[in-house]
């Protein structure tokens, strides 16, 4: 009978979270590509704003506990692009602009990262 050692457990473990986040940023970003096609003031538009403000705000509060195992400096870079998400997305929300583009590759690129 074959048992996994526990590094074995803990590195399937680490494969299916990044499976798990890829998946997230998949659907988050499925929603931003509606919103961006039904225009910034429609209901896709708040849900997928929305969407992006919370899956950040989770992620950032994430990366900056002290049990997070990222190199710190990748943290740090992190936290920057899910500030910079948070921001944009508000700037959606408030008709500053209405560039769903950034967001989607942004978001495109950390998903991509992933893997």
């Amino acid at each position: 009978m074959y048992q996994m050692s526990y590094a074995e457990t803990l590195e399937d473990s680490a494969v299916d979270k990044r499976a798990q986040e890829r998946e997230v940023f998949t659907l988050a970003i499925k929603q931003l590509e509606e919103a961006r096609d039904a225009g910034p003031t429609s209901d896709e538009a708040a849900k997928a704003l929305i969407t992006i403000r919370q899956l950040w705000s989770f992620l950032i509060e994430d990366l900056g506990s002290d049990d997070n195992a990222l190199p710190m400096d990748l943290r740090a870079e992190l936290i920057s692009i899910g500030i910079f998400c948070i921001k944009h997305a508000d700037k959606i929300r408030s008709g500053e602009t209405e560039d769903f583009d950034t967001l989607i590759q942004v978001n495109e690129n950390i998903r991509d990262g992933l893997n």
